[in-house]
């Protein structure tokens, strides 16, 4: 079997696993007894919603990942992650113990690669950021689901292209568990990601990125222009915070998507918009590693172009929406 029909079972498979996971939990009562998320002042929905969506998306990418054969070195610190974010999403667990579990997947991430010393703490600093920069982004219907279907879709595309199974089919059942995931989740969502799902992700995209990077499948700058939208997202509000003396660690609710939600543009509507974003950033990075590298300086521009774009309608929209507030 050739790499791309590999990669499309397992993306079919991962799909049907994860929408019939979710649909038996949602039909059984079983999600509300896992996990719940209340609403709180900080949350952009009003009702309590299971969130086991995670769930699906690991059980379906397991499956297909047991079909195809394939096992990834990474799997087990993943799973670790897993297991301690379901926890988190059960019981709540201390900061520290979070944040110290994630360094631990990271650092074994980097021996599992077997990166030298000089660059084995920026690569597990970047990888612990890019775990907790998916789960900031996990807080609009759709959001998060579309950005893995998206981020390790390409990814897949790029791997089976390369023809190198190891990578194509883990991108590829985790895209496909994404997508039976988001038939649960496209607003009004049925059920929510979850830090079992959410940390997992952004643990397995900084890891499918290095692994790419090492085996010579795709450059440095592939896999952060794939997901950049939450990157760039993330980061900036990070750093307008930090610049504010704010708590920046403290959950809040000032991201760019957070906002578009709040100033009236909705869920539904947001979500359409950041996967247009999520198709051009994807798009421009498989062009730009496929092409001549003389395309690839006008290629990583036209992203970074339309998400500065981007950035400032939102702040723009952000404040004529607040002034509309301060009238009233």
């Amino acid at each position: 079997m050739t790499v791309a029909l590999s990669s499309l079972l397992a993306a079919v498979v991962s799909a049907a696993g994860a929408a019939g996971l979710l649909w038996l939990l949602l039909r059984t009562g079983w999600a509300w007894r896992l996990a719940t998320d209340e609403p709180n002042h900080r949350s952009l929905h009003t009702r309590v919603t299971p969130r086991v969506g995670g769930w699906g998306i690991v059980a379906g990418s397991v499956l297909a990942l047991a079909v195809s054969g394939v096992a990834p070195p990474w799997a087990l610190p993943a799973a670790v992650l897993v297991g301690v974010s379901f926890a988190d999403d059960r019981h709540g667990l201390s900061t520290g113990l979070r944040f110290g579990m994630h360094f631990v997947a990271a650092a074994a991430l980097v021996l599992l690669a077997g990166l030298p010393g000089l660059w084995a703490l920026p690569v597990a600093v970047l990888t612990v950021w890019m775990t907790n920069l998916y789960n900031f982004m996990d807080g609009s219907d759709g959001l998060a689901g579309g950005m893995a279907l998206s981020g390790f879709g390409a990814c897949a595309l790029a791997a089976a292209a390369a023809g190198e199974p190891e990578l194509a089919v883990p991108a590829a059942a985790l895209a496909g568990g994404a997508a039976g995931f988001l038939v649960f989740n496209l607003h009004p969502a049925r059920v929510f990601m979850g830090d079992a799902g959410s940390i997992p992700l952004g643990f397995l995209a900084a890891a499918l990125g290095l692994e790419g990077v090492l085996r010579g499948v795709w450059p440095a700058w592939f896999v952060p222009v794939v997901f950049a939208p939450f990157i760039v997202d993330a980061s900036v509000t990070l750093a307008r915070r930090m610049l504010r003396g704010e708590r920046f660690w403290q959950a809040h609710r000032e991201h760019f998507y957070q906002r578009l939600v709040r100033s009236g543009f909705g869920h539904a509507r947001t979500a359409w918009f950041a996967y247009a974003l999520m198709a051009t950033c994807a798009a421009c990075a498989l062009l730009a590693r496929a092409l001549d590298s003389a395309w690839t300086p006008p290629l990583l521009a036209l992203p970074a172009a339309v998400l500065l774009a981007a950035g400032l309608w939102i702040d723009r929209r952000w404040r004529a929406w607040n002034d509309t507030q301060d009238i009233r």
